[in-house]
């Protein structure tokens, strides 16, 4: 058992001098992609090209399929990156049909919650920021200027 200490403790060092900054990266982009079929930021965006770009009739038919198929195929690609965020290769997978970071509609722009903890003011108790960013279709800001 001795023998085995200095050894193990050499590849622990090993391991945690080297960094993990690329298996880290593919493990958040793989969490935030796997996110997307809650937050449905493809679904919204494809909605709103459609109606601007296409017609405002076909926004919420073929807007809606489009978005529901690229929502489903970012989710499969965050689970993807995440069952194998240990293993190289960690560039971005589906670069040319997916964009590195989710996305969002054209019209909103995201922001810090609005919550003490990231914005505080000392006379009123609260500022600015998205109300409810984790409910689908809140857009709604405060003190937005």
């Amino acid at each position: 058992m001795r023998k085995l200490i200095f050894p193990l403790c050499a590849v622990m060092v090993a391991l945690f001098a080297v960094g993990c900054a690329n298996p880290e990266q593919k493990l958040g982009r793989g969490l935030d992609n796997t996110y997307e079929i809650v937050r449905l930021g493809e679904m919204r965006r494809s909605v709103e090209q459609t109606a601007i770009f296409d017609s405002p009739g076909e926004g919420y038919t073929t807007g809606l399929v489009r978005g529901f198929d690229r929502s489903i195929a970012r989710t499969g690609i965050g689970l993807y990156e995440v069952v194998t965020f240990p293993f190289p290769p960690y560039t971005p997978v589906a670069t040319k049909d997916f964009s590195v970071n989710p996305v969002y509609p054209e019209s909103y722009k995201p922001q810090l919650i609005s919550d003490p903890l990231f914005k505080t003011d000392t006379y009123s108790g609260f500022s600015g920021g998205d109300v409810a960013p984790f409910i689908p279709g809140s857009r709604f800001s405060i003190f937005d200027n």
